[in-house]
Parts: structure tokens; sequence; C-alpha cells
């Protein structure tokens, strides 16, 4: 099935503060939904820490390799919501916390019937810089801990 279109990284008219912030890690989880990884970088900066569940990916290339290039196969839906945000440093770094729901089908097979699935519930912790030559709000270090989870973990391992 193609995917939509993307939006880019980069919205106008230009977010606010907050909303720029949120919209990092939106553009994360939009990137791994529609396997668009130029939206999924621009979230991050090129040396960024990803951890899921104590599992540490160093840079931007780890982040692909132990993330990105698994998730972005499967049919997946993220759901980020209760979003908070704490500004720091005359308005260059930020803190945001956040819950989310994610849906995982294999690749290809979210629309046929009675197929394995992992649904999850998780926490985000991330800290964020504003980047300078893109004025992008980037992700610096990204914590994620799956609070429950119900169905098949297969789904994620098998890919």
């Amino acid at each position: 099935m193609a995917s939509l279109p993307s939006l880019p990284a980069t919205l106008t008219p230009a977010l606010s503060s907050r909303e720029a912030i949120a919209d990092a890690l939106y553009r994360c989880v939009l990137g791994l939904d529609t396997n668009d990884s130029a939206l999924f970088d621009s979230a991050f900066t090129s040396t960024a820490t990803f951890s899921i569940n104590g599992k540490v990916s160093l840079g931007l290339p780890a982040i692909h390799t132990d993330c990105f290039d698994v998730i972005s196969k499967l049919d997946t839906s993220h759901f980020v919501t209760n979003i908070r945000i704490n500004i720091a440093d005359g308005g260059v770094k930020a803190a945001a916390t956040a819950s989310s729901l994610a849906q995982h089908y294999g690749g290809g097979k979210g629309l046929q019937p009675d197929q394995p699935r992992l649904l999850a519930g998780a926490l985000y912790y991330a800290d964020l810089v504003k980047d300078e030559e893109s004025g992008l709000w980037k992700i610096e270090s990204f914590k994620m801990t799956t609070s429950w989870a119900e169905g098949d973990w297969g789904v994620v391992s098998a890919n």
C-alpha cells in the first residue's frame, strides 16, 4: 500500500516554541509510521542517544539500526499525547515528557484478519536543543519505558 505524502520538517507558518518542541516527537513517530527516514532524522541531532527500556543506541546511525530499520518496516501507528514541555537556557534547550500508544503488525499485514500484533503503552522523556542551522528543535536524548504491552512481541523481533 502506498504511503500518504509527508509534510516538510519545517512547517509554515512558523510554530510557537512549544508546538515546535512537540513537533520533534511527532516527526520521530510519523517518520517511523510512514517509513520516512528524512522526517525521522529531522527529529534528532546526529549525536543523539536513544533508549528503549534501557537498551541505548548512540548516534543517528545506531538509532537507525536499532529502531528505524526495524519499526519502519512494520505496519504501525504511534499516538503521542499528554505532552509536557519545559523550556530552559534562554529558549535553546528543552525537556519534554509524553505518553504513547503504539500498535504494531508485520509489514503489509495490518489489514489482514487475525494477524499477530503488539499494542504497547509507554512513557517518553526527551532532552531537546534548538538547531541553529535549521531552526528545528531536535532530540538530543530520548528515553522510552514501556509501561504495559499486550500481544505478540515476536511481531517486532521477527522483522
